[in-house]
């Protein structure tokens, strides 16, 4: 048996435009834990296919699912990863587990950091340089304010007591008025990363 720490993966979810990049990143320069925001197989895969079509949606999963792998399989101190998570939506939670499997599979601890925010702030992050620079998909922000509000409204984006199996595992924090490095500041220390 390898004496080898496998890596951390640090889910950070939430609602759109609620800080999960800029807090992932920030959790990562304080850890050395590499980001992989949810985008980076987003917009290379919009320049080719429709959001919604059986191929972005394919590929889309598999290059993540593959990349996850890949990281679990390495020396990485841990990773974070970006996601919207539909937790009324049976197909996400699913989704989530196959993302974990790798890490599970070599005993790594697999953590989520749930951030929730008011809309109305959102609403302004969503115009953030940092965001519409990161996710040209967001640039139009009459399009992407609309669906960030119908995500809202059709959608259950936050847990309730969708961890309450594995507490431990799992940190909600409201950044509504923190600053992102805050936000990282006290999930390092909950969960102890290094």
């Amino acid at each position: 048996m390898s004496d080898i720490t496998p890596p951390t993966l640090l889910f950070v979810i939430g609602p759109a435009a609620v800080g999960k990049m800029t807090v992932g990143g920030a959790v990562a320069e304080r850890t050395g834990f590499k980001l992989f925001h949810n985008h980076l197989t987003i917009e290379p895969l919009l320049r080719l296919f429709p959001y919604e079509s059986p191929q972005f949606q394919r590929l889309n999963h598999d290059f993540r699912e593959q990349i996850l792998a890949e990281a679990a399989a390495s020396d990485l101190p841990g990773l974070v990863f970006t996601l919207v998570w539909d937790f009324d939506d049976p197909a996400d939670a699913a989704l989530v587990e196959r993302y974990a499997a790798p890490f599970r599979a070599r005993g790594a601890r697999v953590l989520f950091l749930e951030l929730s925010a008011d809309q109305s702030v959102r609403l302004e992050r969503n115009a953030g340089e940092s965001r519409l620079a990161e996710k040209a998909s967001k640039r139009d922000l009459e399009w992407s304010n609309a669906n960030l509000v119908g995500m809202d409204g059709t959608m259950r984006l936050n847990s309730v007591d969708d961890f309450a199996h594995a507490p431990e595992a799992h940190l909600l924090i409201d950044n509504t008025h923190l600053e992102p490095d805050e936000v990282a500041r006290r999930a390092v220390e909950h969960f102890g990363l290094r």
